[in-house]
């Protein structure tokens, strides 16, 4: 068994609202509720000021709870992804992790030295160079000079800003602030790395190379915890995964069953039955929306679960505000891993040719026997111009179950174990000249 990285005991933080009357404005009141308390019949004991005063924040709505009651135990070598909607507590509890402000009510105990990277610029002094700052973030850090002297190439190469490593970082982009940030906490060697969202700065293949070298730092057996909204990370890149929900701790589990779980919810929560996403938000151009997407058995009808080898319909509405002339449509399907396994199209090499559209309407994508294995998907929409270019293009709009079937009639069900295309084939066995097997061959 692993070593425990971070034990979280009963951890709550709680806030007054912006705006309310503090405590020490209702200080006379609290004396005079205690006071009374001596003149009271029937009651056992007199409370004490403080107790008057912990039951005023408790009972008083200028207060709630960020987080409560939260208990976890993160062991070395971990990496846990923590999820969950806007407001759900989880910068929170990072912020509680990196020491940044105190818990309300619990413990926790740490076994290594902690490593923050939680928002663009934390920790970095603007008017100071991007090489003092990597310096000053491992002293932070507690680290000595020449420990950091010995993997400053590192760093900076990581970062990709050699040429502006001696520029005051008041001068920096959002995305250098990020990749500098992010290879100082990855390479000064922290036993425990705390990374909140930030790596949405960046760019693609910035964010895959973060990714590779979170993996790095956990195969060293040094703990990750990483906050995201970004589903395909969290089961791409964490075996573990806990979702909070309104401050509490609701699921903590393997990663693809939470992010189920998380997903689900969310689609409840959205109104949605069935496999139906509200996109307005992810899919819009001038003159052109794409508010929603269906996954739709080959009749027409709702789905809850997709299963390999049967007809799915994947139904996208738009509204056109002025006539979209000769248009195209694709649709991609994508592993967690953002490996493309599907891009769908109706482009003319497809065969298919698309009138000029206007107004509302819906045009599906019918692929039948589904040839995927079961396991975890990506849904992508393109709305664009033939050869001209994508108006609407994103990877993730959704994500969604394929329930393994039995591809090959032996009787067991192909997950992605065995890769993510089903394809028939046939195996020929053709013996070798000899007059016959062997025992051992045969056996084999």
């Amino acid at each position: 068994m692993s070593a425990s990285a971070i034990t979280i005991e009963n951890v709550g933080k709680r806030y007054r609202y912006a705006g309310t009357t503090p405590l020490s404005y209702n200080l006379r009141a609290d004396i005079t509720e205690w006071i009374k308390g001596f003149f009271r019949r029937g009651q056992p004991s007199h409370a004490t000021l403080h107790e008057v005063q912990e039951k005023h924040r408790t009972e008083s709505s200028e207060y709630f709870w960020a987080l409560k009651d939260i208990n976890l135990e993160i062991k070395q070598g971990e990496v846990v992804g923590i999820i969950g909607r806007n407001g759900a507590g989880k910068s929170t509890l990072l912020k509680i992790l990196s020491r940044i402000t105190p818990p309300t009510t619990g413990t926790i105990t740490y076994r290594g030295r902690v490593a923050s990277l939680l928002e663009v610029g934390t920790g970095f002094h603007r008017e100071l160079t991007g090489r003092e700052n990597i310096f000053l973030n491992g002293s932070i850090l507690g680290m000595k000079r020449a420990e950091i002297t010995k993997r400053f190439d590192e760093i900076v190469a990581f970062a990709e800003i050699d040429k502006f490593i001696d520029t005051p970082v008041k001068f920096y982009s959002s995305g250098m602030y990020v990749r500098l940030a992010f290879a100082v906490a990855a390479h000064l060697e922290p036993d425990i790395l705390v990374v909140d969202e930030v790596l949405a700065v960046g760019d693609v293949a910035f964010q895959r190379k973060c990714l590779g070298k979170m993996g790095e730092v956990a195969k060293q057996g040094r703990t990750i915890l990483l906050v995201t909204h970004n589903m395909v990370y969290v089961t791409h890149a964490c075996q573990r995964a806990v979702l909070l929900e309104n401050g509490a701790l609701v699921a903590d589990a393997e990663s693809n069953s939470v992010v189920k779980r998380y997903l689900a919810a969310s689609r409840e929560l959205s109104g949605n039955r069935g496999l139906k996403f509200d996109t307005t938000h992810q899919l819009t151009a001038p003159g052109l929306v794409v508010p929603m997407v269906e996954l739709l058995d080959e009749n027409g009808a709702s789905l809850d679960q997709i299963h390999g080898g049967e007809t799915l319909r994947v139904r996208i509405h738009y509204q056109c505000k002025r006539m979209l002339l000769s248009p195209s449509f694709a649709v991609t399907l994508s592993t967690p891993t953002g490996v493309e396994v599907l891009r769908l199209s109706t482009l003319p090499i497809s065969g298919c040719v698309l009138p000029d559209l206007g107004g509302k309407g819906y045009l599906d994508c019918v692929i039948e026997r589904l040839p995927l294995t079961g396991g975890q998907y990506f849904l992508g929409v393109g709305v664009g111009r033939p050869n001209v270019e994508y108006l609407i293009f994103n990877d993730n709009v959704a994500s969604f179950e394929i329930v393994p079937f039995d591809a090959y009639g032996s009787g067991f069900g192909v997950d992605s174990r065995c890769g993510y295309v089903v394809v028939q084939h046939r195996w020929e066995f053709v013996p070798s000249g000899r007059s016959g097997l062997s025992q051992a061959d045969s056996e084999h």
